[in-house]
């Protein structure tokens, strides 16, 4: 027996926690990326699909869509013990948007999710993290019946600077949007390197 103070664990670590958006148009997988890598069951705010929305749902292009985000999706990751990764998934319709600036305060940077039978429907999204210099990733979700497009043609199309990343993914696999994370991770690092050299210049 050993007298004297006692063994005990190292105390708990408190760890540094990482905010990234996803966002983009309505049906783009948005729900369906932050599923896909989270290693908590998602909290979810999906309700039916009502014929009181249809006039302002538009599901062209999603017609086997019948449930929506009205608040936000969550999700979870642990990279280390002292550094965690939350993700949340904003809603898509633009009677929503109001939600949009709670959620992106304090954000490492965001996913603009992109479907190219439905390009303009991120273009909003673009537009939202253009003017608030919150630097994003394209991830352009590849669904098995849409057309593949080089990255260049999208980023053209959607008239990005060139220093923004887009990315091919498939939003059901965890691998795939791994990648698309290490990306904006690896982009936000970047920007704000680039504006602390502006500042002391």
């Amino acid at each position: 027996m050993i007298f004297g103070r006692s063994e005990r664990g190292k105390p708990p670590v408190e760890p540094v926690t990482l905010k990234i958006l996803v966002a983009g148009g309505f049906g783009v997988g948005k729900t369906t990326l932050v599923g896909a890598v989270s290693e908590i069951k998602p909290l979810r705010t999906e309700e039916l699909l009502t014929e009181a929305g249809r006039p302002v749902d538009d599901t062209s292009g999603v017609e086997g869509k019948h449930t929506t985000t009205v608040a936000m999706d969550f999700g979870r990751i642990t990279l280390r013990e002292d550094l965690v990764l939350y993700l949340f998934g904003t809603p898509g319709q633009d009677r929503f948007w109001f939600l949009w600036d709670e959620l992106a305060t304090g954000a490492l940077g965001a996913v603009v999710l992109a479907d190219t039978r439905r390009l303009e429907d991120c273009f909003a999204a673009v537009d939202y993290f253009e003017r608030r210099s919150i630097p994003f990733v394209v991830g352009v979700n590849c669904f098995d019946d849409a057309a593949r497009y080089p990255t260049d043609d999208v980023r053209q199309a959607l008239d990005l600077d060139p220093g923004v990343p887009v990315v091919l993914c498939d939003a059901r696999d965890r691998e795939s949007v791994k990648e698309v994370l290490i990306s904006v991770v690896q982009h936000a690092m970047a920007y704000a390197a680039d504006r602390r050299e502006t500042v002391a210049t």
